[in-house]
């Protein structure tokens, strides 16, 4: 399994930003096998993990055409900086 950690210095995020949100959610999941998605904010940070089956389907997601077009708008608009990880999970723990 693989992780793609996005964390970022919010810019203005307006209702076009929540749409776009929602959009590259529902695509993640249904074209390209995203496991797992959570994003949190505090203030300007915001802090979004998604989960991974392999590394190929986070290539393709990345290359996709309509994630291109909200990757340069949040350039453009919606952050100020953002630095993306991939990464692979090890160990996986939970407590029910």
């Amino acid at each position: 399994m693989y992780a793609v950690i996005f964390k970022a210095i919010a810019n203005q995020q307006d209702s076009d930003y929540s749409k776009m949100v929602k959009v590259m959610r529902e695509l993640a999941f249904e074209k390209y096998n995203c496991q797992d998605f959570l994003a949190v904010q505090e203030g300007e940070q915001e802090v979004a993990i998604s989960y991974w089956v392999n590394e190929d389907d986070i290539k393709r997601w990345h290359q996709d055409s309509q994630h291109a077009v909200a990757q340069q708008l949040g350039r453009d608009k919606w952050y100020k900086s953002y630095v993306v990880e991939v990464v692979e999970v090890k160990r996986r723990y939970s407590f029910d």
